[in-house]
């Protein structure tokens, strides 16, 4: 059984975001997908990376390495989580420094020089991410220039080997009512079907 690894970062149990990732959860289940699914402020993810853990490049931290040892086997990955100041929350931003370490998520130049091209080496076949924004979608692409695109697309996916990436972004939600969520929710069910159809 092909498995995805899903990662949410909201703190509210009963937010947009956690229907949104439950929504992923029943749709890959539905279509014969084992999840991997981690609600990281409930789980108590600790963002910290230690001096110690920096350097060794390892940890005892059970958790953690229980996520790197889902996410260097998982056949996609994606991620829930709000826009917050055009950035992933700390949570987030942790779980990326301490999940995707070197040789879990990317190798170093072959010639030990350090300052050549990294290799990315994620077996994922796509990565998806849906955001919740209370930015109107063309004030966040003229103003802010949609810095969550290049984040994930570029930096962190395409980086660690994973080419095949699509985002959606739900917006405005302060103002959105039932039937817009509602509608929101059928479009992540409509991504998550595109990329990863019924296996059977």
């Amino acid at each position: 059984m092909q498995h995805i690894s899903v990662i949410l970062a909201h703190p509210y149990t009963h937010s947009l975001n956690a229907a949104i990732a439950a929504t992923v959860v029943s749709t890959l289940e539905k279509n014969g997908y084992g999840v991997h699914f981690h609600a990281l402020y409930q789980e108590g993810f600790n963002p910290l990376i230690s001096g110690e853990e920096l350097a060794a490049g390892k940890s005892d931290d059970l958790l953690l390495r229980q996520h790197q040892e889902e996410i260097i086997r998982a056949h996609g990955i994606i991620i829930v989580h709000p826009n917050w100041w055009g950035q992933p929350p700390a949570i987030l931003k942790g779980w990326m420094e301490r999940v995707l370490r070197e040789n879990i998520a990317y190798t170093p130049p072959t010639d030990g020089s350090g300052g050549g091209l990294y290799s990315g080496q994620l077996p994922a076949k796509a990565a998806l991410v849906f955001n919740t924004s209370n930015t109107p979608a063309q004030r966040e692409h003229e103003v802010f220039g949609d810095p969550l695109e290049r984040i994930w697309k570029d930096c962190v996916f395409a980086f660690c080997g994973v080419h095949t990436f699509e985002r959606l972004t739900f917006g405005v939600v302060a103002d959105s009512d039932k039937a817009t969520r509602q509608h929101w929710l059928q479009q992540a069910a409509e991504m998550v079907n595109k990329h990863f159809p019924a296996t059977a």
